[in-house]
């Protein structure tokens, strides 16, 4: 693979710089945590709006899902048809819900509802699922720059990380959503701009596109058959109201972005501004895979060196060229769709529009990263520190605690995107992942709000009961072959789905047998 332009090389470092240049702007203004946190609640509704879409429409969805649709079908885009439900039930109760707790952790009422123990839960599992988030989001950046620049993915990772960094500590969660907003154009700009490049490059235009993906049965969104084995529409639709419930209701990426808007319809408004862009958003990408996948149907030659770069970095170092060749030969769409994008980017696109194009990749990756450490940094303040280490902490410890933290939570999501190098599908490992993570959190919370008289006993043997079928659904297909029929027979994107009604309705159970005891008693 070539190496950049310099000229491309100019565009992407001008916009690295600007983006550290509006962190300089920012720290003018954080002399204080609240700043640093809620950005003293002065943003407007549509920036808050822009800065939610463009955390959901990250590099996972950039690079991943290009890489899904060349590699399957559209069965992925089910997840963006499930948002609209879960943002009307987040707008309409979990909104007034944290704006009214007046708290700027998502965490802390959980405590007051059951105790500390709920709470250091809902933190572990809050903090691991950032850190897959940003580990598969580094991951992603240094796959395509790799394939663009030559550099290894390990410094592409560490020259990202520095820069996330450094704006992300100076200008607080307002240099965050002003980046965001930036972002959120730059992205948007260049997807377009790739699916020109790709129809302007494709014999027979549109209507040739159109003709390879029905034949090859691309614009399929899975099967309609009540099946919840394989990953058909409904396990998805599943999956994705679950996880959008989550990110609307229990991440505190989200949850930070309510306090800081002016009031509580600004922040409702916001999440609706978000789904109304993201839908069309991800289908513009999935419509870029499937266009990718008739431009190499049509150049089947274009495609070996991508099967090789793959095969080489499946294959120990010293292997012999016909090991390589026979990898290469056994390789499917779906094992190096992740990669076709990058390829088509450097071979196919002209000088000086790689650089901007690999700035929306940068821009779809940064804004994701930054306000995970952000959230992080502030969970860990207030939920961990604050809590349990020096509750009288002053002021300016506190700014400087943020700070600290910000930076550790940034290396953190460094190391884990190194750790990923030479996975297949960025966005299966993300997918399953943020399940796993996410299914207790959310199961919980509901059970908190929806069931009042739910009390600490039942919500920990419930919570316990949910953990132990999450655990066996993740991990019972390693188990040995005469055991099979422990396995779980169900689609891994079910665990947050069963995970979560698990906790909830074992919590309403038990509620209802210790009411049953008292009344009997009484």
């Amino acid at each position: 693979m070539k190496g950049l332009p310099v000229v491309d090389l100019a565009i992407i470092f001008i916009y690295l710089v600007g983006m550290i240049l509006v962190g300089v702007y920012f720290s003018r203004k954080n002399k204080n945590s609240e700043q640093f946190t809620k950005a003293s609640g002065l943003i407007p509704g549509w920036a808050i709006g822009l800065s939610i879409y463009a955390t959901f429409l990250s590099s996972n969805t950039f690079l991943g899902v290009p890489g899904k649709a060349f590699g399957s079908n559209w069965n992925a885009f089910v997840f963006s048809i499930s948002m609209p439900l879960a943002a009307w039930i987040a707008s309409k109760y979990f909104v007034p819900f944290y704006r009214n707790t007046g708290e700027i952790s998502a965490y802390t009422h959980l405590e007051k509802r059951f105790g500390a123990w709920a709470r250091v839960y809902a933190v572990v599992c809050f903090l691991l699922t950032q850190l897959a988030r940003m580990g598969s989001i580094f991951f992603g950046i240094a796959l395509s720059l790799q394939a663009l620049t030559g550099y290894s993915m390990q410094m592409i990772m560490i020259v990202m990380g520095i820069c996330i960094i450094v704006y992300t500590v100076l200008g607080g969660i307002e240099a965050v959503i002003w980046t965001e907003v930036v972002q959120a154009v730059v992205k948007t700009f260049g997807a377009l701009l790739i699916l020109y490049l790709i129809i302007s490059n494709m014999p027979g235009g549109v209507s040739k596109i159109v003709e390879i993906g029905k034949s090859a049965n691309k614009f399929s969104l899975g099967s309609f058959k009540l099946d919840f084995v394989g990953s058909s529409f409904w396990v998805v639709l599943l999956y994705g109201f679950f996880i959008n419930l989550n990110n609307f209701g229990m991440d505190q990426n989200y949850i930070q972005r309510y306090h800081t808007a002016s009031s509580s319809k600004a922040a409702s408004k916001s999440i609706w501004l978000c789904v109304w862009l993201y839908i069309p958003a991800s289908l513009l990408f999935f419509i870029i895979g499937s266009c990718l996948y008739a431009y190499y149907e049509i150049n089947p030659d274009l495609v070996q060196s991508i099967k090789h770069q793959v095969a080489l970095e499946r294959l120990p170092l010293h292997t012999s060229a016909a090991e390589v060749l026979k990898v290469q030969q056994a390789l499917q769409p779906s094992d190096y769709g992740d990669k076709i994008m990058p390829h088509f980017m450097v071979t196919k696109i002209p000088i000086g529009l790689v650089g901007l194009i690999v700035s929306a990749i940068l821009s779809a990756a940064m804004s994701t990263i930054s306000s995970g450490m952000n959230a992080s940094a502030t969970v860990f303040s207030v939920d961990i520190y604050k809590r349990y280490f020096k509750p009288g902490i002053t002021e300016k410890q506190n700014l400087s605690l943020l700070h600290l933290a910000t930076i550790g939570f940034g290396l953190l999501g460094m190391i884990a995107g190194i750790a990923m190098i030479g996975v297949k599908s960025i966005l299966d490992v993300w997918w399953e992942l943020s399940g796993i993570f996410a299914a207790g959190m959310l199961g919980l919370f509901l059970l908190g709000i929806i069931s009042r008289q739910t009390k600490n006993h039942e919500a920990i043997t419930a919570t316990i009961i949910g953990i132990a079928v999450i655990i066996w659904m993740t991990f019972s297909s390693l188990l040995p072959p005469e055991y099979e029929v422990f396995r779980n027979p169900l689609h891994k994107n079910m665990i947050i789905v069963i995970g979560t009604l698990t906790i909830f309705l074992a919590g309403l159970f038990l509620t209802k047998i210790k009411n049953r005891k008292t009344k009997t008693a009484h």
